[in-house]
């Protein structure tokens, strides 16, 4: 077809092959763990990256995610892993060499700041700067002669803070170093950090992209100069390869996701709008409010659609707290984010990760996944729980 399609029609249709030999119209799952090489004199690329000779390094399910994972990035390339921290931790062992210097979100996933703090720094003697990245200024400052890359989260997780990605590619190519973006809290509808400059974009394909909480996966996308190194070290080298099957489902929840983000999005806002007035609560972050810090960054990156994470918290003690843990029964109690249903984790005041989050945080809050359901009816969940637990 000519002319660009849109995101609706490329998440269905973009990286499909339909070559079966018997016609099927969904793609097949590909469970062979090598392939034919051939004898007919056709070119071979023996690194695995460019040809399929052995699962670990290509396969076709793998193929196709890619492939539709391009279309709507409008990544020139793209690798797949078999979870988002494998993603993570390959861009970071990809590209960063001993005596390189990093600058990083400090309000992130606590994989990537593990592996700033501990593993990368006393592994392999990386310097690291974690810093807030919403504050432009201070990531300017950070820059040295040898920093290589600067890696922003956005929206952050888990306080949704927006950094201004154009402002901090420029201040990353002028050093010489890449900018790579985890968007896994926005999905690949929601934000395009490629075309803001970013030179990688990172998903944990588990949340948004699959959407139904039954794969894990993660994905790296940018120019195929720098994809294919990701490919040769941490998927041919380091093995992080993605399952067919898991490639398979994730595709296939893929195709849903611009109708997914668009309720996702539609009752996060209905539901962080309740929070906002309702007097039981003591605060709420959601980058479709105007309350947000970075409402208006939320506005120009996001594309009129900010996702389905809200974070926010109740008036009470402990016990209130996790009294309206155990009240909600539409809700569910449970880490990670992005599913059908929603999902809600609650950091208590004494948990180490609140000393790098915003001031407003540190007493305790909760994450909350809003999932596909009725906006109404999640609300008057959250209102069935905060008077059993006596704050409303």
């Amino acid at each position: 077809m000519k002319g660009t399609l849109h995101d609706m029609t490329l998440a269905v249709h973009a990286g499909a092959r339909k070559d079966d030999a018997f016609g099927a119209i969904n793609e097949p799952i590909y469970m062979t763990s090598n392939y034919r090489i051939p004898t007919d004199g056709t070119p071979v690329d023996w690194s695995g990256i460019h040809s399929n000779i052995y699962q670990r390094n290509r396969n076709v399910n793998q193929m196709v995610l890619q492939d539709r994972l391009c279309a709507l990035t409008g990544a020139e390339d793209a690798a797949v892993f078999a979870s988002g921290v494998a993603a993570l931790a390959a861009v970071f062992t990809t590209f960063l060499n001993s005596g390189d210097h990093a600058i990083v979100s400090e309000v992130c996933y606590s994989a990537t700041n593990l592996l700033f703090r501990e593993y990368l720094p006393k592994k392999y003697n990386i310097e690291v700067t974690l810093l807030d990245t919403t504050d432009t200024e201070a990531v300017r400052a950070a820059v040295r002669p040898n920093t290589k890359l600067i890696h922003v989260e956005t929206p952050g997780n888990p306080t949704t803070g927006i950094s201004d990605l154009d402002a901090i590619s420029q201040i990353a190519h002028a050093a010489g170093a890449l900018l790579s973006v985890d968007a896994t809290f926005a999905g690949p509808i929601c934000s395009k950090p490629l075309s803001h400059g970013a030179d990688l974009e990172i998903h944990s394909m588990t949340k948004y992209i699959n959407g139904h909480g039954d794969a894990l996966g993660g994905c790296v996308l940018g120019r195929t100069e720098l994809i294919d190194r990701v490919k040769e070290l941490a998927l041919v080298n380091y093995g992080g390869i993605l399952s067919p099957f898991s490639a398979w489902l994730i595709a296939r929840g893929l195709s849903t996701a611009p109708l997914r983000m668009a309720q996702h999005s539609s009752v996060a806002l209905k539901v962080a709008q309740f929070l906002e007035s309702c007097p039981a609560v003591r605060f709420v972050w959601y980058p479709g409010l105007e309350s947000h810090p970075q409402h208006e960054r939320a506005v120009k990156y996001m594309n009129g659609q900010y996702s389905g994470m809200v974070s926010f918290d109740i008036k009470g003690d402990e016990k209130a707290h996790q009294k309206f843990l155990d009240s909600l029964h539409l809700v569910t109690h449970a880490v990670s984010l992005g599913d059908t249903e929603s999902l809600i984790v609650y950091y208590d005041k004494n948990s180490d990760k609140l000393p790098h989050y915003p001031a407003i945080y540190r007493e305790g809050f909760f994450r909350f996944s809003v999932g596909l359901e009725d906006a109404e009816d999640i609300i008057d969940d959250l209102k069935q729980a905060m008077q059993a637990c006596g704050v409303l």
